[in-house]
């Protein structure tokens, strides 16, 4: 599988996750379409501290350091905020849209 951004080929692993990070929204827009979901400011902000996780640490953070780092954002957010977002799964489906690879199966951070 392969998600064409911008007219170049990105290659996927065989969950949809790019093998290499693609921070350029438009791999976003093309994820989420593919994954059926409508982006709002909202997704914005929660793709926006994933890609700056990923930056800083080299991978995204596990779901309970994920809604902590959000809750700093946006004090509202909690579980279901995130699962509304993003209902597959707001750590994995997340990264998945934001252009990420596929985060660390155990442990994060």
């Amino acid at each position: 599988m392969a998600y064409l951004i911008n007219g170049t080929e990105c290659e996927t692993d065989e969950q949809g996750y790019l093998r290499e990070p693609n921070f350029d929204d438009e791999a976003a827009r093309v994820i989420a379409a593919a994954e059926g979901i409508e982006l709002t400011d909202a997704h914005w902000e929660v793709i926006a501290y994933l890609r700056d996780q990923y930056r800083e640490h080299g991978h995204t953070p596990n779901f309970r350091n994920m809604l902590k780092g959000i809750a700093e954002i946006r004090p509202e957010a909690d579980s279901k905020y995130l699962y509304d977002l993003f209902p597959v799964g707001p750590a994995k489906q997340g990264a998945k849209v934001a252009g990420l690879p596929q985060p660390l199966g155990k442990g994060g951070y």
